[in-house]
């Protein structure tokens, strides 16, 4: 192998390592806001049944 050959696999894997590793990143970020809204609603209706009593 050239190490020119060498060098354009490199990259390649190295830009594939980036790529899936932001896919993960942006399924976190939504997993988290999701969980964010939910705990957000849950205390609405914790503070609603207090001061409905």
């Amino acid at each position: 192998m050239t190490s020119k050959t060498v060098t354009v696999i490199a990259v390649l894997f190295v830009t594939a390592a980036a790529l899936s590793s932001c896919g993960n990143t942006i399924r976190g970020v939504g997993a988290d806001a999701a969980n964010t809204v939910d705990a957000t609603q849950a205390a609405g209706r914790n503070v609603d049944r207090a001061a409905s009593r």
